[in-house]
């Protein structure tokens, strides 16, 4: 009899899941040390209620319940917590910090090898704004994986807002607006190349707008001089001047990141590993979130590929590349 399970997922094991959740442990510990607490939410939403979040990933599964409802697995935990916050702490004093390790599941593309299934571990800071909420954040998600073992890691940090403001500024119009985004949010940087060529943009604006999504490296990057770049980035450089050192020293400036999830509104960060093909997890800014559930206040956030941290932490003591 061949018994299968829906593609994207897995069964995990005991002696593998004994050291998964040492890994959860450890994360979660860190975070309740910087006075954030636990929380846990149905792993099924109203489907109104996830798009009305509008985070532009496709759920996994859908069904109806016994009342006809449409019903949904969650793609994440900031909606879900977003939805508390409006619904549990109306009247709350902010600042509110959430944390988790909880499963979540998306939609994946056929025959990519992608988990429909995942777990992750992280927070959520609710009613503190930039520049103080995200270097918090920032804080907490180094300190966390520092205490749960990893070594070599690195924080890729961008801001979703700063290419549209760039845009904004040499006065691109919507249609193309659009359609150049959509190359930055996919990392196509020969399609950025063939969208600006099609504008009538003078030539130090075009060089500039081709340049900016290939600038990465430290925070020297931060230090541009005068401009329009230079004024873009008055975010990023408050943010990382509130960092410790040793936390700056693990940031990666990359001006080329913009978000596929639909809620990012400032600053936007991702985990690297060297041994390891894909980001172990990231954040950002969604200031606007909270507002189309009722209750208007900036947060940030960020979110831990358990999983992934796990195949990182092995990779670190075999000293293996992980693909």
């Amino acid at each position: 009899m061949h018994l299968r399970i829906p593609s994207g997922t897995r069964d995990v094991l005991p002696d593998e899941l004994r050291e998964l959740r040492a890994i959860e442990r450890a994360l979660l510990e860190t975070f309740e040390r910087f006075g954030y607490g636990e929380v846990a939410t149905p792993a099924v939403e109203y489907d109104e209620t996830l798009r009305l979040a509008d985070i532009g990933v496709r759920p996994s599964y859908r069904v109806v319940d016994d009342h006809g409802e449409l019903l949904a697995l969650r793609a994440d935990m900031t909606v879900p917590i977003a939805r508390v916050v409006a619904t549990r702490y109306p009247t709350a004093e902010p600042p509110l910090r959430f944390c988790y390790a909880a499963n979540a599941y998306r939609a994946v593309r056929p025959h990519r090898g992608e988990m429909r299934e995942f777990r992750q571990a992280g927070i959520e800071l609710v009613g503190a704004p930039a520049p103080d909420g995200t270097a918090e954040a920032l804080s907490v998600l180094c300190r966390s994986l520092e205490a749960a073992g990893l070594r070599s890691f690195r924080v890729g940090l961008g801001d979703a807002t700063l290419y549209p403001r760039l845009l904004d500024h040499f006065g691109v119009e919507p249609a193309a607006r659009r359609q150049i985004l959509h190359e930055l949010a996919t990392r196509d940087l020969v399609g950025i190349d063939r969208e600006l060529g099609r504008l009538d943009l003078p030539a130090d604006a075009a060089e500039l707008l081709a340049r900016v999504p290939r600038i990465r490296g430290g925070t020297e990057l931060l230090e541009a001089d005068g401009g329009p770049l230079a004024d873009a980035l008055d975010g990023l450089r408050t943010e990382v001047a509130l960092l410790e050192g040793d936390i700056a020293e693990r940031v990666i400036v990359d001006l080329g990141r913009f978000p596929r999830l639909g809620y990012y509104t400032g600053a936007m960060f991702e985990i690297y590993d060297p041994l390891i093909g894909e980001p172990l997890g990231g954040g950002g800014r969604y200031d606007e979130l909270l507002g189309r559930f009722g209750r208007a206040l900036p947060a940030v956030g960020f979110a831990i590929g358990v999983e992934r941290l796990h195949a990182a932490l092995a990779g670190e003591e075999r000293g293996e590349r992980v693909s």
